[in-house]
């Protein structure tokens, strides 16, 4: 998690240089330039202002959500953020490792799936020997539950 807090506040510090000293600079350079109606610098300028505004707001409210999680509410023994879980696929008789994260951690093809995707939010309060029915555009799957290590296993 500090990890995701640290990528979370470089990016905003590129975003704020960007909103409060390059933007301001290109703006100004483009003002100079004449006319503002027909000045595509300038209007790109604006735009892109107005994106990087928006991207800082989403930003900072997710690091303020992500300061407001309480570990200590992390079940112990049952699939929670942070948790590693082996399931068995029972439609393709295979076992597969999943690692429940954070929207900005997820990395499907790496095994990382968000806790708000479609598997994570079925495995979420599950325990070892649980089936979790998971809906999916090619019909249901349905992963029983071999093993899990929670975050709180990790950590000792």
């Amino acid at each position: 998690m500090p990890d995701i807090k640290k990528k979370l506040q470089d990016e905003i510090a590129t975003l704020e240089r960007e909103l409060h000293v390059d933007l301001p600079k290109e703006i100004h350079t483009a003002r100079l330039h004449g006319d503002l109606s027909e000045n595509a610098e300038y209007h790109a300028a604006k735009e892109r202002q107005g994106i990087v505004n928006a991207r800082l707001n989403q930003l900072k409210q997710r690091l303020a959500e992500m300061s407001m999680i309480d570990f200590s509410k992390i079940p112990h023994d049952r699939v929670g953020l942070g948790s590693t879980v082996v399931v068995l696929d029972s439609k393709r008789d295979e076992e597969v490792t999943y690692n429940l994260v954070t929207v900005e951690e997820a990395d499907a093809a790496n095994g990382k799936i968000s806790t708000t995707s479609p598997i994570g939010r079925a495995l979420l309060g599950k325990e070892v020997g649980d089936v979790a029915r998971v809906q999916s555009p090619n019909g249901t799957k349905d992963l029983e539950i071999l093993k899990l290590t929670t975050i709180h296993d990790a950590a000792n």
